[in-house]
């Protein structure tokens, strides 16, 4: 259905790339004529060909894991969010993706996400703490199927090439300034050249216009850069309309991302185009997103259907004189309207600042291997990871509690007298001989365990499952519910 919107964004990304290129060739060629003269402009282009040539080489072969990487981004389990992760597998099934996205959660406050994937079977969500602590279910589902769409759309493979060409030619840019600040060699052969009379004034003239250039250049393509995924973001919040059903709770999480104070540490001039939302952009030249407050408005305008018949015809009513077209005609080729849905009831549930504050320290804390403990008092204890007691006593009820990290390093010590590592898988057929672990919960809410390899495992308040799959040793762990007496 959507075959021509993708080609319509494929020839667009095209062209945008196109002139990146030429920015990058052109920039080449006045550093080479700068430095080496008449005969330099071919070196210059082979240097910015060979920049670019290694770049998109490194981004094709590990350009996701950078990203997340530099986005201090943790690959999360599903025993750990199993919300985020019946979210991510509902949208991947209305999305029909061929492929599970990997799940990521960055250690920051603020409330941003971002999709990431050269090739489908490596493509990824993720998502910030706060994001994930602060939104209900359906406000969540809404952020994950903007991200999945942009996945769907291959916005994220053009916009990662894009990054690429930009990340080239700033990287020539900032090389050749910085030669000319403290090589000062150019500047010695003009001067020889001048008094010679060879063309003096026609270098110094090259010069100039390789400084300007150096300067303008990457400045030119981050606007060409920036344009590239401005549209992209209301065709995906079409998208998402069409997957959720429910335009209220996209409208409502970017209601909340844009009214929240947190500081992100994970944007930067690269990567800010791939988030759903870049709070920092000083004019509408540098906004690498359509304001937030015009894509809330057209959300709460569709008031027929879930269809991207009624996205367009919300759209076309905020954007009267103006370019109204944003959805090409396959996109209204299903006649019928998809229907609205009513929302989730586990979203209806108002919930306060300060439970807000604490669920987001619990999740920032659980990517960091903190243990959880509950007292019989029901304080709930929090314990470093590089905690050495063995015991710990509750500052509510001064109960004596075992630490479990000690009990896990005990573990370890036990199966290394077995020949198994800690660090280790252990052998399938030792796994096979033994019975299942089983783990009965002290309560609800947050809770860590020692696996019998050594690993800690944590349970968060929302885990309902019967059983879980140790990461390390591969081991089943049988989960009992949590009784009251």
């Amino acid at each position: 259905m959507m075959w021509e919107l993708i080609q319509a964004n494929q020839r667009k990304s095209v062209l945008l790339l196109v002139l990146l290129g030429l920015v990058l060739a052109g920039l080449g060629c006045v550093i080479g004529l700068a430095w080496l003269g008449p005969e330099g402009a071919v070196y210059g282009l082979g240097a910015a060909a060979l920049i670019w040539v290694v770049l998109t080489s490194l981004g094709f072969l590990a350009g996701d894991q950078i990203l997340l990487s530099s986005s201090a981004a943790e690959e999360v389990s599903k025993e750990l969010y199993p919300q985020l992760f019946n979210v991510v597998e509902e949208m991947k099934i209305a999305s029909n993706l061929a492929h599970m996205p990997r799940v990521y959660v960055m250690d920051d406050p603020g409330m941003n996400a971002f999709a990431t994937g050269i090739k489908p079977e490596r493509c990824a969500v993720a998502v910030t703490a706060g994001l994930v602590s602060r939104l209900n279910r359906d406000e969540l589902q809404g952020v994950i199927a903007h991200e999945m769409s942009h996945i769907t759309n291959r916005d994220v493979y053009y916009m990662t090439l894009a990054g690429i060409v930009l990340g080239s030619i700033r990287l020539l840019s900032h090389v050749f300034l910085r030669g000319m600040w403290f090589g000062g060699g150019s500047r010695r052969r003009y001067r020889t050249a001048g008094r010679a009379g060879v063309g003096g004034q026609a270098q110094v003239v090259i010069l100039a216009a390789a400084l300007v250039f150096a300067i303008l250049g990457p400045i030119l393509a981050q606007i060409f850069y920036f344009s590239l995924s401005r549209k992209r973001e209301y065709l995906a919040d079409a998208c998402a309309v069409r997957l959720t059903r429910y335009p209220e709770g996209l409208a409502s999480a970017l209601e909340k991302i844009s009214q929240d104070g947190s500081f992100s540490s994970v944007l930067n001039p690269i990567t800010s185009p791939m988030y759903i939302f870049e709070p920092r952009a000083a004019s509408s030249l540098t906004h690498t997103h359509p304001p937030i407050l015009d894509r809330i408005r057209i959300l709460r305008a569709i008031a027929q259907g879930a269809g991207f018949a009624s996205y367009q015809k919300a759209y076309a009513s905020f954007y009267r004189g103006r370019d109204s077209s944003l959805l090409p005609p396959s996109a209204f080729s299903q006649k019928a309207e998809v229907p609205l849905r009513a929302p989730s009831p586990a979203s209806e549930e108002p919930r306060g600042r300060k439970a807000q504050a604490r669920d987001l320290m619990d999740v920032m804390r659980s990517i960091n291997d903190f243990a959880f403990l509950v007292c019989a008092c029901g304080m709930k204890i929090k314990i470093p990871p590089r905690f050495n007691h063995s015991t710990i006593t509750c500052p509510k009820c001064s109960r004596v509690l075992d630490v479990p990290l000690t009990q896990l390093a005990a573990a370890a010590a036990i199966l290394a007298g077995r020949g198994v590592s800690a660090g280790k898988k252990a052998p399938s057929g030792a796994r096979g001989d033994e019975a299942p672990q089983i783990h009965r919960r002290r309560g609800t809410g947050w809770e860590s365990f020692a696996c019998r390899c050594g690993q800690t495992l944590t349970l968060s308040p929302a885990f309902i499952a019967p059983q879980m799959i140790c990461r390390r040793c591969g081991r089943l762990v049988r989960i009992e519910s949590y009784v009251a007496a």
